[in-house]
């Protein structure tokens, strides 16, 4: 008793001396009514659910043998059985996301990256077989049709321009394939773009724990709505430490309506300028308070960027009315654009800034492709080749450096395989003859040499090689 009332005395000390001072007790943050102690996610976890879903993908991989195998010596000694090696199944697991009601569904593209094979799960535990319906390696999505189903649940299409830092949110998916379950958090900051995995980056980052398996997966708001698709995170042992990112619903909505048209790539609108990030020193010389902003560093010729009288020194600030952090920032702004649109930028040139509208035009092949596929005996032989252009580049979904001559695909096992040969690479001389065409190519191939010296440019680095004819 004594215990009780010593204990009940200090709490109405404790009162007092936080009303004299305007501080809130400590126990004011406790429910006071049934309806606050019942306060849960439920209700949003009851609708945006149904919509996720869980995608598995697999493809069968030719086994391999070791010659020595097949050897009747080894065969004979060592009891060894001939015969082919047994295939291998590779598979993936992750998470998806429904957004039409006929069976379409969005996940990551790295979860079914050169798979054949993809079922989804509903979370009813009804499973279909689904087809590829459009990939985009560019923004890492990949949309999915199920064969013969009507009427599934969906998720609503939010708006990432409208969140912020500190909103509540959920991550739903399938970590580590347990099944399907919900984690909560906030978001934590916008638009970062030094995360890698995709050319356009401007992620939203949460706490809500993300973890492999839930690639693919949604991140809906308080409403219900998606925001997001979980796509990767940041950890030193793979699992979830308090920062993933998610891909803007934003940028979902562009891959989305290119595959309801039924394109196998996402067209985009063509800027015609180079650009990288403002730092601290560039600032200052170019009159900014800060280092923010997309600098022009050239512009191509009757491009959209020229037509719309930017220069070289200009730095971009804002699209639209949203604000322009960086290159990369400005590069996702621009891709969420349809093409057609007119769009609003302002820039800061010369310490002062203006607004210009620039036309959004798609990708041209300023210089006609001129594909070939090149044969006969010699180290290119099995290399498929073509002359470079904004419109090649945005087909094979890679990032472009100019014109030249690049390989778009290579023949498994063929001479170009053999010599290491890579899909994306710019073929820049061939025994110190410059390369300028897919022409030049052929007409270098009548030469005969017992080697060629062979000079590439991949991911921006020079490499030489000599190979024999």
């Amino acid at each position: 008793m004594k215990t009780a009332l010593t204990h009940y005395a200090f709490g109405l000390l404790l009162a007092l001396v936080m009303a004299i001072f305007g501080a809130a007790p400590l126990y004011a943050q406790t429910p006071k009514t049934v309806a606050e102690m019942k306060a849960s996610f439920a209700p949003v976890v009851k609708k945006a659910t149904p919509a996720v879903v869980n995608v598995y993908a697999a493809r069968v991989q030719k086994g391999t043998r070791n010659p020595l195998l097949d050897d009747p010596f080894f065969q004979y000694f060592f009891g060894l059985e001939g015969g082919p090696a047994p295939d291998r199944v590779q598979r993936s697991t992750g998470s998806g996301v429904i957004i039409d009601s006929d069976g379409l569904v969005v996940t990551n593209q790295h979860v079914i990256e050169g798979m054949t094979d993809v079922k989804v799960a509903l979370s009813d535990k009804r499973e279909f077989d689904a087809d590829i319906v459009l990939r985009d390696p560019k923004t890492d999505l990949a949309v999915l049709r199920l064969r013969g189903v009507r009427g599934l649940p969906v998720v609503e299409l939010g708006n990432s321009d409208a969140i912020e830092v500190g909103d509540l949110v959920l991550a739903i998916g399938n970590p580590f394939g347990v099944g399907q379950t919900v984690t909560s958090g906030i978001i934590s900051a916008l638009s970062r773009t030094q995360v890698g995995g995709t050319d356009y980056q401007l992620f939203i980052q949460t706490d809500a724990a993300i973890n492999p398996g839930n690639s693919g997966g949604a991140l809906v708001d308080v409403n219900g709505r998606l925001i997001g698709i979980n796509t990767a995170i940041y950890s030193k042992t793979g699992a979830s430490v308090g920062i993933g990112f998610a891909i803007p619903v934003n940028m979902v909505k562009v891959v989305v309506a290119s595959a309801r048209q039924g394109s196998k790539i996402v067209r985009r609108p063509w800027f015609g300028a180079r650009m990288q990030p403002v730092t601290t020193d560039l600032a200052e010389s170019l009159g900014l308070e800060r280092p923010v902003g997309a600098l022009i560093v050239s512009v191509v010729n009757k491009g959209p960027a020229a037509d719309a009288g930017l220069k070289a020194g200009d730095v971009i600030l804002s699209l639209d009315g949203q604000p322009v952090d960086d290159a990369d920032g400005f590069g996702f702004r621009l891709a969420t654009k349809a093409i057609g649109d007119r769009v609003e930028l302002m820039i800061n040139r010369g310490g002062k800034t203006q607004t210009l509208t620039v036309r959004m035009d798609p990708a041209p092949e300023i210089v006609p492709r001129d594909q070939k596929t090149l044969s006969g005996r010699w180290p290119l032989s099995g290399a498929t080749i073509a002359n470079m252009s904004p419109a090649l580049a945005e087909e094979l979904a890679i990032e472009s450096s100019g014109d030249g001559v690049i390989v778009t695909a290579i023949k498994p096992g063929s001479p170009a395989d053999d010599i290491g040969l890579q899909k994306g690479d710019y073929l820049v001389s061939i025994d110190k003859n410059d390369v300028k065409s897919t022409r030049d190519v052929v007409a270098l191939q009548q030469e005969r040499a017992y080697y060629w010296t062979l000079v590439i440019r991949r991911k921006g680095e020079l490499l030489k090689s000599k190979v024999g004819g």
